[in-house]
Order: structure tokens, then C-alpha cells, then sequence
């Protein structure tokens, strides 16, 4: 269910976003891109902006979510190899609730770059669109001010590197929070100590 409802929050996201372009290109040409366009877009760009972050968020929640489970799927299989150490090469996916346990089962390949490998998830590149839906209302708003050009356009070029920035470390820190809150038992050989499971 999280997951029907991540891809139709995707899917909704790019729906308003298609929308609000041709909506932008149709202005655009009945107004020259004139002050009439530029009030349109600061009025809708916003409404695509909030629309945006909003999936981001919940997205980046679905995968939290689903990490939850993989853990808690980890540590049954762990207690299944406990119990019969034998069956450990049938098992596929991992048995350790830690960062590398979570990655065995995700199926990813650790000689991967995982930081290219994050513009390329469902949240990774919903929160590339969210950015340049960002720079292009920072860049008009410029314009609007009676900036320049080149200055609209490094505007946006400053707002686009900063949207990208405040969405990966909310990524980041959504990711450490879960960390925390549930703390591996049952590590990788050869990683931390496992915690006290009194």
C-alpha cells in the first residue's frame, strides 16, 4: 500500500507539473513573456513547489518505512539461522540489521557509487524536479526584481544547488533518525559490537 501510494504521489506530482508548463507556455505566448507572465508564474510555481516537497517527503517516508520492515524481516532470518545454521545458502537477502544487512537484502551492489546511485531512485529524481521547479521561480522572481539575465540565471543556478542540498540532507537525516530508533542487534561480522539486547 505504501508503495501504490508513493508511485500515485509521483505520478501526481508530474501530472500538476506537465500541467503547470503548458499552462506557463500558453501565458507565455498570449503575454510576449511579459509582467503578465511573470505574475503567473510566481503564482503557480509555488503551488508546483509545495506539491513537489510534499511528494519528496513522503516518499523518502515510503522508503524509511520500508527499511523499518526489511529489519525487522532481517532479524527473523537471523533467528532462523540461529536456529539452523545449515540453511544459511538458500538465504539470498540478509540476516544482519545493519546498514550492510539492509543493503544485502535491497540486493545493491556495494562497489556501486551510491551517490550517483541516489539521483536515480524515485525520491532522488522527484527531488531533482523539485529543485529546478525552485531555481525557475527564484530566476523569474529575479526577474521580476529587474535583474539582469546572466544574474536571474546564477540566481537560480545558487537556488537550485541549495534546493538539492536542504532535500539530500533531509534524506540524510530521516535516514540517521531511523538508525536510531532502531539500532542494530545483530551487525555484519566484522562492523560495530552488537547493542545490548536486554
Amino acid at each position: 500500500m505504501s508503495w501504490n501510494e508513493a508511485f500515485s504521489r509521483a505520478a501526481m506530482f508530474l501530472s500538476l507539473l506537465s500541467g503547470s508548463i503548458v499552462a506557463l507556455a500558453l501565458v507565455a505566448q498570449a503575454t510576449l513573456f511579459g509582467d503578465n507572465f511573470a505574475l503567473f508564474a510566481l503564482l503557480l510555481l509555488p503551488v508546483v513547489l509545495f506539491a513537489g516537497v510534499a511528494t519528496f517527503s513522503r516518499l523518502i517516508q515510503v522508503n524509511n518505512e520500508d527499511a523499518h520492515w526489511v529489519v525487522g524481516m532481517n532479524r527473523l532470518r537471523h533467528k532462523y539461522l540461529e536456529i539452523a545454521p545449515d540453511f544459511e545458502e538458500y538465504f539470498v537477502t540478509g540476516s544482519h540489521d545493519d546498514a550492510a544487512g539492509i543493503f544485502q537484502t535491497f540486493a545493491g551492489d556495494p562497489r556501486s557509487n551510491q551517490f550517483l546511485h541516489g539521483f536515480i531512485t524515485t525520491p532522488g529524481m522527484i527531488g531533482t524536479i523539485v529543485a529546478l521547479v525552485a531555481a525557475a521561480f527564484v530566476a523569474v522572481a529575479a526577474l521580476r526584481l529587474g535583474l539582469s539575465t546572466p544574474v536571474a540565471a546564477l540566481a537560480g543556478a545558487v537556488a537550485f544547488v541549495g534546493s538539492v542540498g536542504a532535500l539530500a540532507w533531509y534524506a540524510y537525516r530521516t535516514l540517521i533518525g531511523l538508525k536510531d530508533r532502531l539500532p542494530p542487534r545483530f551487525p555484519s561480522p566484522g562492523t560495530e559490537p552488537p547493542t545490548d539486547r536486554s
